[in-house]
């Protein structure tokens, strides 16, 4: 479970450093007092993208730490020890976001990719955002729900990597058959352009190689001239070369210190550099002696290298790439020459990974019909006790226009309901209002994560649209599905809120010059305060504090 939450400087949370518990905590506050930002924290350290806006004005970066403990997250333990980043019981997680929007993460103090974080992630915090009951409209999403309660990930798995390599050799095989058309040409170009390349002697291709000898032996006039210029200038020259003039300065330095010695130093460095200047003198005759023009070999090269740069630009490929060019061209016509048995080969795959995938697309069917069958019989029962007392929820399941293999199964998942007597089950966009499609998000939600794994889950406002005695429940519920996991809620209804084993109020502080939000633990008194604030506004009376002592004694009594 989550055990502590960190932040420094993001948005309107200067400093934050806040211990949480197990059971049901719930974060309250007036509209716009940050409570959305603790939220975005999170969302940000587990993963989430991020940009320069977030941090904190004058700050230079924001940082957000979660520190957890695994004692209750066997996936996530599991897999930090797969990664090699197990640190005993405990997981750090730090992600700092600088004012040039670039982040970085680290999992107990290494530095990961943000890929690494999210995969993390996924098997320690779940978050239902505040319009949860929008995304549910997607098919996507109810095929997911569905799958999730049916605890058919290791099965999907299963079937999406058949249906990779049946794609994958499924496209070979049409690209394979569509090149057999014209066979024969491509074959025939395909030899004649190796054929080509073949006159580069590619086992030995060292364009750049080429390219410098070629360069030497044009400009070896030059290279000769200079050269031996500076040969006379450093060496040959006995009125004026370098050496001589570095003896003589020796010399004279030497007799001045007789009665300076602190110029000794200074004769010792130009001794040096004489010695220096001589070793490279001779180096540079050794070099002149030995160049010899070579016109023939120049011709040669001139001739080498226009051929390289004409096939470089005849086949798009800059030179140095053509040994690769040519590799590919080969395997090419190695896969036209030998077509007919790759085409055989691939048709076997092709039924084979195809029969592989409809016998667990099968096994995956017959898993969701009696997945769906249970989660619409426990959903219907959820939302009669939130409110609609005639409603019937069902998952359908359907076969699709094609058979062929797609990702995820074969089958069409939609999810119905039903609000009134004798009115048939229709799709939730055309039926549902804004409550209750609230209500019964919130009831799918409940019921599709009783069987989860994650430690810690997260509500932001999902039980918007709901008031009166419906919010009771909504809170019953959610303390409920807190006996065995840590969940924390943000919400507005006092109801809800009564419900918590944990209140954290968060409030807004106007007097500087930059706002910010901060976050307390409420109890007692001010537990009481806060609940009576949520139900009566800003003038409270003695009866909305003793609405609240009596709803927050009804909440404690729930176990």
């Amino acid at each position: 479970m989550l055990l502590n939450l960190n932040i420094l400087d993001l948005a309107v949370v200067k400093s934050l450093d806040l211990d949480l518990e197990k059971g049901m905590s719930v974060l309250t506050g007036e509209t716009g007092a940050g409570k959305s930002i603790l939220l975005t924290a999170l969302g940000l350290a587990l993963g989430d993208r991020a940009d320069s806006g977030y941090v904190r004005p004058e700050a230079k970066r924001a940082e957000i730490n979660l520190e957890f403990d695994l004692d209750d997250a066997p996936f996530a333990r599991d897999w930090l020890a797969e990664n090699e980043l197990d640190d005993d019981d405990r997981c750090l997680i730090r992600r700092v976001v600088s004012d040039d929007g670039r982040s970085k993460a680290y999992i107990n103090n290494r530095p990961v990719t943000l890929q690494s974080l999210q995969e993390l992630s996924e098997k320690l915090v779940e978050i239902h955002g505040q319009h949860a009951h929008l995304t549910l409209l997607g098919a996507d999403e109810q095929r997911r729900l569905l799958d999730a309660f049916a605890k058919n990930q290791p099965l999907l798995d299963r079937l999406n990597a058949c249906y990779r390599q049946w794609h994958q050799a499924h496209r070979e095989l049409s690209a394979l058959r569509k090149a057999s058309l014209d066979h024969s040409e491509r074959e025939e170009l395909l030899r004649y352009q190796l054929d080509e390349l073949a006159q580069l002697d590619l086992a030995h291709f060292d364009y750049q190689a080429l390219s410098d000898e070629h360069s030497k032996l044009a400009n070896l006039g030059h290279i000769l001239s200079s050269g031996q210029q500076q040969l006379d200038v450093l060496y040959e020259n006995d009125q004026v070369s370098v050496l001589r003039m570095l003896g003589h300065c020796v010399s004279e330095l030497t007799h001045l210190a007789r009665f300076a010695p602190e110029l000794n130093g200074v004769c010792s460095l130009l001794a040096e550099a004489q010695i220096q200047v001589e070793e490279a003198a001779l180096d540079l005759r050794r070099f002149l002696e030995l160049q010899e023009a070579d016109p023939k070999r120049l011709e040669e090269l001139e001739s080498r290298i226009g051929m390289i740069q004409s096939l470089s630009r005849k086949h798009h490929a800059a030179p140095e790439d053509l040994p690769e060019l040519a590799q590919k061209l080969a395997h090419e016509l190695d896969n036209l020459t030998h077509s007919e048995e790759r085409l055989g080969e691939l048709e076997a795959d092709v039924a084979k990974y195809l029969e592989q995938y409809r016998q667990l697309a099968v096994e995956l069917t017959e898993k969701r019909r009696e997945s769906a069958t249970r989660l619409g019989q426990q959903i219907s029962a959820m939302i009669k006790e939130l409110g609609m007392p005639q409603g019937e929820f069902r998952v359908e399941l359907s076969e699709p226009d094609s058979r062929e293999p797609k990702p995820n199964g074969l089958d069409r998942i939609e999810f119905l309901v039903s609000a009134n007597p004798g009115m048939p089950p229709k799709p939730l966009a055309k039926v549902a209002s804004g409550g209750e499609l609230a209500r019964i998000s919130l009831a799918i939600q409940v019921t599709t994560s009783s069987d989860r794994t994650t430690p810690t889950m997260i509500f932001d406002e999902v039980d918007s649209g709901i008031g009166g005695g419906i919010a009771e429940i909504v809170g019953q519920k959610l303390r409920s599905l807190s006996r065995d996991r840590q969940v924390m809620c943000v919400t507005h209804l006092p109801q809800v809120a009564a419900q918590a084993h944990h209140h954290l109020f968060v409030a807004k502080n106007q007097q500087t010059d930059i706002t910010s939000s901060t976050v307390r633990v409420l109890d007692g008194e001010a537990r009481i305060l806060e609940v009576a604030r949520m139900l009566g506004g800003v003038n409270l009376t003695e009866n909305t504090l003793a609405h609240a002592r009596e709803m927050l004694t009804l909440g404690n009594s729930q176990p």
